[in-house]
């Protein structure tokens, strides 16, 4: 299923715990995501998916545990130096430039990769003109590879919901991640979107990135997915493939009685 699995741990989640006053959100859930793989983390709706994406990446400050990356502790980290660790994400509602070009949405997630940064390409030094033509040109190679680059000129507004979906993977795609995080990048999608964005994921751990997913739609997680962690009030019920996720009567249980996942 899709690129071949490395082998080696990427990510590291140790007794991860969340809590919002008396509310606890996540609570000690541990996980290793393994370097090239697609790990899914589903649940139904309040389980804590989009916390520990918010954890993970800096959003949030954690309660307890301990986040690794590569070896390195992720406690504390701000969001910005999560993500020139080699890590990036999507997010759940769409963090789009509405009053942006699609081209200058993908530009902003290249900038953080650049040598001299804006101030020099904003002063128009030789070096910055330089570099700005590099991640102009870097920026159109994102966008055609999720197919926007016919657009790029055009407001990032004016896109169609399921593209601006795309525009935001290739914006998270121009930090050059090592690991991917996914929250929902189906929602909203039709079947034949989601036909393509199956296969855009597949294409990106072709690349080598390790992509971790948080999705609703079984059908989709259940396709793509190697391995996959099950939450529920918080705490992690389950853990396996697709097959022995499907079997297990604690995922079961959860999800009874919820049409949406169709799992049953």
């Amino acid at each position: 299923m899709g690129g071949e699995v490395a082998g080696n741990t990427i990510l590291e989640i140790g007794d991860l715990k969340k809590e919002f006053g008396g509310l606890i959100a996540v609570d000690d859930v541990s996980f290793d995501v393994q370097r090239g793989e697609i790990f899914s983390i589903i649940g139904p709706n309040g389980a804590g998916k989009t916390t520990i994406f918010n954890l993970i990446s800096g959003v949030l400050p954690l309660t307890g545990g301990e986040m690794r990356f590569e070896g390195q502790l992720l406690n504390g980290l701000k969001p910005h130096v999560v993500a020139h660790l080699g890590l990036s994400r999507t997010f759940q509602n769409l963090q789009i430039f509405n009053n942006m070009t699609v081209l200058e949405n993908v530009m902003v997630g290249r900038h953080p990769q650049s040598r001299y940064g804006m101030i020099s390409a904003g002063l128009r030094l030789p070096r910055g003109r330089r570099e700005e033509k590099e991640i102009i040109e870097r920026s159109m190679e994102q966008l055609a590879y999720v197919g926007l680059d016919s657009v790029a000129d055009m407001g990032a507004s004016s896109l169609p919901f399921g593209q601006q979906r795309l525009l935001e993977i290739a914006r998270a795609m121009a930090t050059e991640p090592k690991l991917l995080m996914l929250d929902e990048p189906g929602a909203g999608l039709n079947p034949a979107e989601k036909g393509e964005l199956d296969d855009l994921v597949r294409r990106i751990q072709d690349k080598g990135v390790t992509v971790l997913l948080v999705e609703h739609d079984m059908a989709f997680v259940m396709g793509i997915a190697e391995r996959i962690i099950v939450l529920d009030y918080g705490e992690k019920i389950a853990e396996g493939t697709p097959d022995e996720v499907q079997s297990d009567p604690k995922v079961i249980a959860a999800y009874l009685g919820d049409e949406e996942i169709g799992l049953l």
